[in-house]
């Protein structure tokens, strides 16, 4: 009788005497598990089709379908356990992403009822990447054995998911082996230029100087033909030389790093602004993502608008404050980044201020010192492991209107708090002669803080609200500089009245709605105008796939504090600047408009201004455009857009509508910003760039003004 070892190798060997196709375990490609026991709610009821609500980009699967516990979020948890089979080949071979939570979440082997083989993905802090990668177990010792595979997904917070497709048994080892490699340069040009693939595996890219990490980002780094190129400034470095690092080539193509290179122009320079998506009034980074409006300040006659940026990707990550410059906060000119990861963490959300009186004793030379606080977010890239997890407040400055920073020294000036504490929105008090911060301490409280330099910083009082990136500043009512009221908000827009004495904000109200869109998102306004007005600017969700860029900035709205029959309400209305933008013009008064007419039946175009006020009877009326509409319900008094709806009244009898039409978005007010409703709209392949005015019966258009806007990019 044969022992057990023998009948194994019995069975190795016959399996590389066959050398057998490949058996599919699973793929993932049907419109259910097949056969697969479901339990909990993180996998949902089938495969998923990609990337889930909330996630970032998921790439490096195979098909269509894939395994994805992020359904309904990383809080969610359960299990995903196979039929039986019996295992053949020598390995068993699968794709894989997502948390690395060992045993948490996780793909299991189980035989004979015994954990035998395990893997996780590879990220355990924020930033990372959703590409899957091959990974392989050597599993010839079970060789005719009976078998079970589970993907468990226990964990939850963040990266509390796993992503797995195309579970293969083969002969092959299907994972390649990866190196790092280097490649030493001198710099004596402006810019590294880089190359980028949408959907190729994340890589860590490092740059040292004399041995000193000086720069580390993730890069979907193009082996082959890239779709596009981004870059990086290194005209601080010039004159030295660094070497680059990129870890984790696969195949260990030593080349790889061969396609960099310097230069003092931007590569595909030519083609910035033009790309199909791009947005023509909207500010939009030129290369990768942009979110929050950071940092919003005015000084010596320039707007500056930060915004968190990742310069060398499509999707979130690499954590920089990008930033540009405006004299009329149309025309925007983006300048060098100014502010990079450093060993604090990556750089996530913050404020900026002048320092007129040098409170932090920065001033050097004639400018006031323009002074940024932001969160540095923990260990949340190779470099800064040794931070932990701790999210942390710094600062830098500038002394040359924004044109180069410095990290402060001894940063940072306000240590951890409480979980992801982050967001400062720093304000200066002018009735208590102070700095004051409100700052998000996470669970939906935010904090507030005093300060005579902004270096060190006092705790006074703590407010139960909302969820990340706090504003505060104060608005007359109606105009009355006499009776302000101080407003509170969080990053989705609903906001408080109340009073504040420079330590506490004491609510008036219940949280207020403020806008009706499905794009509005971590606003800011200007901090130092140079008139009266609150100029508010909100990042504007939407996703520009194909592009070498993605997301976009709403366009600038005045806010003002004014009196309604609901009470006193904040009102959003565009900045009266976009008249600079103006083209032809199409204009109609006091005409009856019938089923069937559009007396805008000759324009097409991307962008316009559209305002117009329309008498109100018993007949539905509204807008065109992308091939959806925007309607009024005059029995209900509602103002829709697809899902997105708002209780508009009429004033007098007549309801006043104003549209910012662009490329990729809609922009809605009415009754002269009493409703804000900003709204992604995507073109696609069937729009005929028409914009119809229509009605369900006769319907009186008092006044129509339609504008078309010309592009701010030259």
């Amino acid at each position: 009788m044969l022992r057990p070892a023998a009948m194994i190798l019995i069975a190795f060997l016959a399996m590389n005497l066959q050398a057998a196709d490949d058996i599919l375990v699973a793929d993932f490609e049907a419109n259910d598990y097949q056969g697969w026991k479901v339990s909990g709610d993180a996998f949902g009821t089938k495969p998923a089709q990609g990337t889930l609500p909330g996630q970032m980009e998921v790439s490096g699967f195979q098909g269509k379908g894939l395994v994805n516990s992020f359904s309904g979020g990383d809080d969610s948890t359960g299990m995903l356990t196979s039929p039986a089979f019996s295992i053949q080949r020598k390995y068993i071979n699968f794709l894989i992403g997502g948390g690395k939570h060992p045993g948490k979440a996780c793909i299991n082997l189980i035989v004979n009822n015994k954990t035998v083989r395990t893997a996780s993905g590879p990220n355990d802090r924020p930033g990372g990447t959703e590409a899957l990668d091959w990974a392989s177990w050597d599993v010839s010792k079970f060789a005719g054995k009976q078998a079970v595979i589970e993907i468990v997904d226990q964990q939850t917070g963040g990266w509390g998911h796993i992503n797995i497709d195309h579970i293969i048994q083969s002969d092959k080892n299907f994972h390649v082996p990866v190196v790092d490699v280097q490649r030493s340069m001198r710099f004596n040009q402006k810019y590294l230029q880089l190359p980028v693939k949408h959907g190729a595996a994340k890589r860590l890219l490092r740059m040292r100087i004399a041995n000193r990490l000086v720069r580390e980002f993730v890069i979907e780094y193009a082996e082959a033909e890239p779709d596009y190129w981004v870059f990086l400034d290194i005209s601080p470095f010039k004159g030295k030389t660094a070497s680059l690092e990129l870890a984790g080539v696969r195949g260990g193509k030593a080349k790889a790093l061969d396609t960099v290179f310097q230069s003092d122009q931007l590569k595909e320079a030519d083609g910035f602004y033009k790309e199909g998506l791009r947005p023509q009034y909207h500010f939009t980074s030129r290369r990768g993502w942009n979110n929050d409006s950071n940092g919003m300040v005015y000084y010596a006659g320039e707007y500056h608008l930060f915004y968190q940026h990742n310069p060398f990707g499509w999707a979130w990550g690499n954590m920089t404050w990008g930033h540009a410059v405006s004299t009329d906060m149309i025309h925007w000119q983006e300048l060098d980044d100014a502010i990079h990861p450093d060993a604090l963490g990556t750089i996530f959300s913050g404020s900026a201020v002048i320092d007129k009186r040098n409170t932090t004793g920065f001033k050097a030379g004639s400018e006031a010192p323009l002074v940024c606080i932001y969160t540095s977010a923990g260990g949340t890239n190779q470099w800064s492991r040794d931070a932990g997890n701790k999210f942390t407040q710094s600062l830098a400055y500038s002394n040359d209107r924004g044109r180069s920073w410095t990290t402060y020294a001894h940063n940072p000036v306000l240590e951890h708090i409480r979980g992801s504490n982050r967001d400062p929105k720093v304000i200066w008090h002018e009735p208590s002669n102070q700095w004051v911060i409100v700052l998000y301490l996470d669970e939906h409280e935010m904090a507030f803080y005093t300060s005579k330099d902004l270096k060190t910083w006092t705790e006074t009082s703590r407010l139960k609200c909302f969820h990340e990136c706090p504003e505060l500043f104060a608005l007359p009512v109606d105009g009355d500089e006499a009776n302000s009221k101080w407003i509170l908000y969080g990053a989705s827009g609903e906001y408080l009245i109340g009073d504040f004495d420079g330590k506490t904000f004491k609510p008036e109200t219940d949280q207020i709605r403020f806008h009706h869109g499905n794009c509005f998102y971590a606003s800011q306004t200007f901090n130092n105008m140079p008139d009266e007005r609150r100029v508010q600017i909100a990042w504007g969700r939407i996703e520009t796939r194909g592009m070498p860029f993605n997301q976009m900035m709403l366009f600038p709205v005045t806010l003002k504090l004014n009196s309604t029959d609901a009470g006193i309400r904040m009102q959003a209305y565009p900045i009266k600047e976009i008249r600079k933008l103006r083209g032809e013009k199409t204009s109609i008064r006091n005409q009856t408009i019938k089923p069937g007419d559009n007396p805008l039946k000759a324009l097409r175009g991307d962008c316009f201004d559209i305002n117009t006020v329309v008498e109100v009877g018993d007949a539905d009326f509204g807008l065109r455009l992308r091939d959806k509409e925007l309607i009024y319900k005059a029995q209900e008094q509602t103002l829709s857009f697809g899902d997105h709806s708002a209780q508009v009244k009429p004033k007098q009898g007549k309801l006043r509508l104003r549209l910012l039409v662009d490329r990729t978005s809609i922009e809605v007010f009415a009754n002269q910003g009493e409703i804000y409703m900003p709204l992604r709209c995507l073109p696609d392949e069937a729009d005929t760039r028409e914009i119809a005015f229509f009605s369900k019966g006769d319907v009186t258009v008092k006044r129509m003004n339609v504008f078309e806007l010309k592009s701010i990019w030259k």
